[in-house]
């Protein structure tokens, strides 16, 4: 009975469902990173989501955003996960730690954000790092491409 619950519970989350994520896209992969592929609830603490020509994308990380964005295309109405309340948030409005002891997502340094600089702080004097706004975590992501481009 166990094991059962247990897998049931699994399933709950591997669709999207463990702890109430937003997951935007549509269709058969809304629970993948539209650039890499990872699964967007296990990496959700970090997922980004942004609009292109009418159609939403999600992405694993600030990384995977980054990527698309190097490309020269426009997105629109991007947004990231506020780790403390798990709801998409503008980035205009987010506060990024930057290079926390906490694992990074495609990225050996970490960007974690939040709607609120208390917040942030708070998450910074228990595991470190650098808060900045998007921008600043933009150009810490654009280095893991500097080879590339």
């Amino acid at each position: 009975m166990k094991k059962l619950i247990g897998l049931i519970l699994l399933g709950l989350i591997t669709l999207g469902y463990g702890a109430g994520e937003e997951l935007v896209q549509e269709g058969e992969h809304k629970t993948e990173c539209v650039r890499c592929g990872m699964d967007l609830v296990r990496f959700y603490k970090t997922s980004h989501a942004a609009e292109h020509e009418g159609k939403k994308f999600q992405y694993c990380s600030i990384h995977c955003l980054e990527e698309h964005l190097g490309e020269g295309i426009s997105l629109k109405n991007p947004k990231v996960v506020d780790n403390t309340t798990l709801k998409l948030i503008s980035i205009a409005k987010a506060f990024y730690v930057v290079g926390s002891n906490k694992r990074g997502t495609m990225s050996r340094i970490s960007k974690y954000a939040f709607s609120n600089l208390e917040d942030a702080k708070i998450f910074q004097s228990k595991f470190g790092g650098e808060i900045m706004d998007f921008n600043g975590a933009r150009e810490v992501a654009k280095k893991d491409f500097k080879h590339y481009r």
